[in-house]
Order: C-alpha cells, then sequence, then structure tokens
C-alpha cells in the first residue's frame, strides 16, 4: 500500500485504463519473479505464527481473512525491505536493503515482512526490479506495504465476501489486494495505483501468485469506473475528503473504507461510507490510533523542528482544570484536529505535549496535576480546555456523521442535532496541490 501515494483533485477526464506491464530494455516478456529460497514449511511456520499473534491480540478472528493470511505466500510480493538505520531526525537517512533471496539477509527479511511492522519498498519512486543489496543514503520512501494489524482491521470491516467486486485504492506492492482477491474470487479485485515502477511490480508478482488480480496505473482519486460499480471500496491512501467518484463507484449494499487525513499524523479518522440497496448514501467518522498517510502533496505538521526548544523553554506555569484526556478518548483528539487547527502532539515526549509549529506555541503537562507550561502567542491548552468542554456538552461523541450529498460541494460533520452539536467542514481535495501520474 502506498505510503506517499496517489495526486490531488480529480482530474476533467478520465485516466487511462491499461494493465500496466514491466517496462524491459530488449522489450522481451518478463519472467515471473523467483520465489526466496525457503522451504515451503519455512514461510508457512512464518505465515502461522503471524496469524496466532494477531488472534492472541484480539485483531484477528475466524473468517475468510485468517483463511487468506494463512494461504498467501507474502514473501513473493515482499522480496525485499529497506531498514532504516539512522535515528529520528537524520538528513540524509541511512538505509540498508534487505534481499529476500540473499542467505545473509534471510532470517532477518523474513521475521520483518511477517511481523507488525509497515515493509518498506520504495525510495524517491524507483524502479522496484533490480535493487542493490546492502546500505544506501538519501532519499525517501515512496511506498510501503502497511502494517499487518491495520490490513486485517480494513478487511474485516469492510466485510468481504467471495463474489464480490473490490477495488483497492494506492494498492503499493498488492498484499490487500491479494488477500482480497483470495476471498472474492478470481477476476473481482482491482488496484489503482499512481507510480508506474510500483505498479508493474505488483502486477507481476501477483500474476505469480496467480489470484486473478489487476493493478491498473492511474490517478486513484478518480477510482476506476471502468469496471464499477463495486461492492467493497478500501483506499490505502489518506484523504483530506471523499473524493467525488468513489462514491459513485460504490453499489448498491456496497461499503468503503479510507482514512481521513488532516493535518495532524496524531489524531486520524476512519470513514466507513455505505449505499443502502434503495441507493441512500451515508457515512459514519471515527477517530482511531493509527491510520494510512496522506495522498502525495499533502503535508503534515510536525513537533520535531520545536523539540530541543521545548525541552530547553518548556514554557510558563499555569493551572489547569484539565487533566490530559487519555490517549484512546479518540472522539475528542478527531474533533481536535478539526477545531484546534494548527497543533501536532510530539508522542516522544515525556509529558503530553501539544505544538502548534506555525505559531510558535506549545503546551507541557505538568509539572504535577493540575499544571500545564504554556509558551507562545497562542495558548493551545486553553483551546483544548474549551473544546473539551464543548465535547463532554455534546455527550462525549465517539463518532460522527458525514454529510456527503451537499450540493455546495461541502463535505459537513456533525455528532448529531441540537444547539451544542460538534461541527465542521472538511477541506477540500483542491486545497493539495494537483500532480499527475
Amino acid at each position: 500500500m502506498n505510503e506517499v501515494p496517489n495526486s490531488t483533485a480529480p482530474p476533467t477526464a478520465a485516466p487511462p485504463d491499461p494493465l500496466v506491464q514491466p517496462v524491459l530494455t530488449d522489450n522481451t516478456v518478463p519472467a515471473a519473479p523467483l520465489l526466496p529460497p525457503q522451504s515451503a514449511a519455512e514461510t508457512a511456520a512464518a505465515r502461522a505464527a503471524m496469524v496466532a499473534r494477531l488472534e492472541k491480540s484480539g485483531e484477528l478472528g475466524r473468517g475468510p481473512v485468517r483463511e487468506a493470511l494463512l494461504a498467501l505466500p507474502r514473501e513473493v510480493l515482499l522480496p525485499h525491505a529497506y531498514v532504516r538505520v539512522s535515528g529520528p531526525g537524520a538528513d540524509p537517512i541511512d538505509w540498508r536493503l534487505l534481499d529476500g533471496s540473499h542467505p545473509d539477509d534471510r532470517q532477518e527479511w523474513l521475521e520483518l515482512i511477517h511481523s507488525d511492522e509497515s515493509i518498506l519498498l520504495q525510495r524517491d519512486r524507483e524502479p522496484l526490479d533490480a535493487l542493490p543489496r546492502g546500505p544506501v543514503t538519501g532519499g525517501h520512501m515512496t511506498s510501503m506495504s502497511t502494517y499487518t494489524p491495520a490490513t486485517v482491521e480494513a478487511l474485516q470491516a469492510m466485510e468481504l465476501g467471495s463474489g464480490q467486486r473490490y477495488l483497492e485504492l494506492g494498492p503499493g506492492p498488492g498484499v490487500s489486494l491479494a488477500l482480497a482477491a483470495a476471498i472474492t474470487g478470481p477476476g473481482l479485485a482491482t488496484g489503482v495505483e499512481r507510480d508506474g515502477h510500483m505498479a508493474a511490480f505488483a502486477q507481476r508478482n501477483l500474476d505469480h501468485l496467480g489470484v486473478g488480480a489487476e493493478v491498473i496505473e492511474g490517478d486513484a482519486l478518480e477510482g476506476h469506473e471502468a469496471r464499477a460499480p463495486y461492492d467493497r471500496i478500501h483506499s490505502g491512501i489518506g484523504v483530506p475528503c471523499v473524493p467525488v467518484p468513489w462514491v459513485e463507484q460504490l453499489a448498491p449494499g456496497g461499503r468503503l473504507l479510507t482514512t481521513l487525513a488532516t493535518r495532524t499524523p496524531s489524531w486520524p479518522g476512519h470513514l466507513l461510507v455505505t449505499r443502502t440497496t434503495a441507493g441512500t448514501v451515508e457515512a459514519v467518522l471515527r477517530g482511531r490510533p493509527r491510520g494510512y498517510r496522506p495522498l502525495l502533496g499533502y503535508r503534515w505538521l510536525t513537533a520535531l523542528d520545536h523539540r530541543a526548544r521545548i525541552k530547553a523553554d518548556p514554557g510558563t506555569a499555569r493551572s489547569t482544570p484539565l487533566a490530559p484526556p487519555p490517549d484512546d478518548a479518540y472522539g475528542f483528539w478527531l474533533a481536535a484536529a478539526y477545531l484546534a487547527p494548527g497543533v501536532v502532539r510530539d508522542f516522544q515526549a515525556e509529558t503530553m505535549t501539544i505544538v502548534a509549529p506555525e505559531d510558535d506555541s506549545w503546551a507541557v503537562t505538568g509539572p504535577g496535576n493540575g499544571t500545564v507550561r504554556v509558551h507562545g502567542p497562542r495558548d493551545v491548552w486553553a483551546e483544548l480546555e474549551d473544546l473539551h468542554a464543548r465535547w463532554e456538552q455534546a455527550g462525549r461523541p465517539e463518532r460522527y456523521r458525514v454529510d456527503l450529498r451537499d450540493s455546495s460541494g461541502g463535505q459537513h460533520v456533525t455528532s448529531g442535532a441540537g444547539p451544542k452539536t460538534l461541527s465542521w467542514t472538511l477541506p477540500p481535495l483542491a486545497a493539495v496541490p494537483r500532480q499527475t501520474p
């Protein structure tokens, strides 16, 4: 699934609809990728251990997703992986590429691709046919396979079943697409991938597996009208609002799941859109502890540049009636991403630290109970105090309704009816600079 995926505002014309194949300099048909030289027993044992771990944690239940995880040889889709060597804040970054076919890398690589970590696959949109093993410096990751618990959560939430038409937006190397194809059956699962190198890489490996999934190179924000409507649509890219084509391509009885990207990576939202058999569209937004990274061109806020200054001067202490809200108060933190705009949390700090980097302001909880230290022209903690009071008055909502039908084009979020409801409007896709495939 793409780590820094697709483009921005929908184009006026539909994207081309070719099945992308690898481009080779000698114009020959590419051979199927070679399986790494592990025994079948070794890889099967790794898959079984992965599934057992997910079951023990409560993240995976019985059903078709579990069976697909046990059966899918993910090593075919993830034949290599980058490992970051540099610490946080390093520039340029030092990496090491693990080659799953090399005996010196094999064990580390096998454990990594069956772990709960994201698998880093591509730097700076590079070709993926002949990556050199070993250390490399510089560049940024432009594609990864999302860590398995997030994939499991998404596929289970969509209630994917046999015979359903499935669309994956930003499939990256195709792990979730292959799992979906194993559940739906061949010929029903389609992915739309912006990066041509990744699209070709994923298609070649999927063909080798024989799961009957197809990857189209194109703009994921346009969906893929040629095979619409879809019973299930899953986006592996975070978007600030829901692209209209996605909703239009959703079949009656269908489900669409995406991350709503806010300016902060701290508090993502999961949006589940359903179309009833009568054609009515309903959308529910919930705060979650994790989500997919936003589409290419969308810029997150970061507290990293302020970390040293905050440590040197955490601010002026004052009393506060607000104890640090718990991390799992997802409904509150999701509202904060929109109604206390421009703030981000530093999760590496010793106590809760909220930063407004563009306003050179921050709040650090403590020392002791009932106190907070604030710095800068903006009292971000006072904003959170006010918002928390409003959230409690609204009934401490954990989920919000999203109206996708506004004729003006806006998508409006509300916690319910009445004068004390929390509400806001999602930012438009047009706010993100467009980048074509």
